[in-house]
């Protein structure tokens, strides 16, 4: 039985020996970047007909589409991440996580950033002191509800 593991590794595989980029891949799906890319790496689900279009435009077994398609468990690592990428988000939320919580309720009441209803977008901008990474996270406010 093929896992989510699985055909994370086949799509990597398929991605190295083919040089694809995950806009391509994405492009393939017909959906959004950031979230193809995660899909792809086993933390979302691909739309059945997204999935089939994904494997066929890579040549993967028609079995992984099924296991694109299924819902994920998202669990990941509770400890803290050693690639640098990776740990300055980590050490973003560190510093700068109360602070959002703070502007987040001031701004909207008490509540959170949906996750779930939730774009994502990262870009390479040109500046003069150096190029930057631009990261634009948008997701649906969800008050907390009494009762």
């Amino acid at each position: 039985m093929m896992t989510k593991a699985d055909v994370t590794e086949m799509i990597m595989e398929k991605k190295r020996a083919g040089g694809s980029s995950w806009a391509e891949i994405a492009e393939m799906a017909g959906l959004g970047e950031v979230f193809v890319t995660s899909a792809c790496l086993g933390m979302n689900s691909l739309p059945r007909e997204a999935a089939d279009k994904v494997v066929t435009g890579l040549g993967l077994p028609q079995e992984a589409a099924v296991v694109l398609a299924e819902f994920p468990k998202k669990m990941f690592e509770q400890s803290i991440p050693t690639d640098p990428c990776i740990y300055r988000f980590y050490e973003i939320v560190g510093v700068y996580g109360e602070t959002l919580k703070e502007l987040i309720q001031e701004k909207g009441g008490d509540g959170i950033m949906s996750a779930i209803d939730f774009d994502m977008s990262v870009e390479k901008v040109p500046n003069e002191k150096g190029d930057r990474i631009e990261v634009k996270m948008s997701g649906k406010f969800l008050p907390y509800k009494s009762w």
